[in-house]
């Protein structure tokens, strides 16, 4: 069967979600191989085993570390080079879209980002993405080298299944050109308690009609276990921080519900959430973009609504 490399999206040996569903689409594709880069292989060996990892590489090198992404390509296109495997998966984050960009080129691969979806197909691979804001999906193939395919997050259940997860410690071997870019702090950002935006299986997100007050934002969210999301709108007023920002100059999201309040629904908010599978709005303008787009929409205050919602919520919890 043919080897599917998967590369362990992971904070400190947590690993992420993301890692899950990639390992799940490369059992359909062949043989899973989990990459890991780091030294916490410890705290990811039960997760990676109990997603169908048959091998686990383990990059662990302070050359991988110290440095930002160029060093993690040029390690990850020797390994493709010594295995040959069929497709490599790569989460569709900032750092992972560079990596598989990179890696690209070092491999003479070709490359598809964001794609929500990944088959087999006449012994090569064929993905789904969704372009143009959402409004045309397309299937595409790679026709040269190594498939390499990013892939969004909640592009697919997680699926268990016990794999042998063996191990393999591999040595590499960084040019000095990839080591031009030296990490020289890094601070953690302020745990919230909810899940990671582009992971979230739920987001809430709030706009202008906020008027700056995300404090029934957050409570909803927190009673549906969601993360919270933002309009470019309200970030550029201060509102909330760029990094909870979705639509095309912020993040991609592709939750399985997503709750828009108080967002009107530009194009370039609309690139950001419009492939998420059920999608709420609530907005006291009838007449607002957003209600073209959604599957259940509510016209009235949204503080209301969303207090009324989470009591709800909070009620059949109990």
């Amino acid at each position: 069967m043919s080897e599917i490399l998967v590369l362990v999206d992971h904070v400190d040996g947590s690993v992420r979600k993301t890692t899950a569903e990639l390992l799940t689409l490369a059992r359909r594709l062949g043989e899973p191989s989990a990459v890991f880069f780091g030294s916490q292989i410890d705290a990811a060996r039960d997760a990676l085993k109990h997603y169908g990892a048959e091998r686990v590489y383990v990059l662990d090198s302070a050359d991988l570390s110290d440095y930002l992404v160029a060093p993690k390509a040029e390690a990850l296109a020797q390994l493709v080079e010594a295995q040959q495997p069929a497709a490599v998966l790569i989460p569709s984050n900032a750092e992972g879209k560079e990596i598989a960009g990179r890696l690209s080129i070092k491999t003479g691969s070709g490359l598809i980002t964001d794609a929500v979806d990944v088959q087999p197909r006449d012994g090569g691979v064929t993905t789904t993405q969704s372009v143009f804001a959402g409004d045309y999906t397309v299937t595409a193939s790679v026709t040269k080298g190594t498939p390499i395919v990013t892939v969004k997050p909640n592009a697919v259940t997680p699926e268990p299944a016990e794999g042998s997860a063996a191990e393999r410690t591999v040595d590499v071997d960084v040019s000095d050109a990839a080591k031009t870019a030296r990490i020289v702090e890094r601070r953690p950002r302020e745990a919230t308690g909810r899940p990671e935006l582009n992971e979230a299986a739920i987001v809430v997100a709030g706009g202008r009609g906020t008027s700056g007050d995300f404090a029934t934002v957050e409570a909803f969210a927190d009673a549906l276990g969601a993360a919270v999301g933002a309009s470019r709108a309200a970030v550029d007023a201060g509102w909330y921080p760029h990094a909870y920002q979705v639509g095309q100059t912020g993040k991609t999201v592709s939750p399985q519900l997503y709750v828009a309040a108080g967002i009107s629904g530009a194009i370039q908010h609309r690139a950001g959430m419009q492939t998420s599978r059920t999608i709420v709005a609530i907005n006291k303008d009838a007449e607002s973009p957003i209600f073209e787009l959604v599957d259940f929409g509510v016209v009235g205050d949204l503080h209301s609504v969303l207090k009324s919602a989470t009591e709800q919520a909070l009620a059949r919890k109990r």
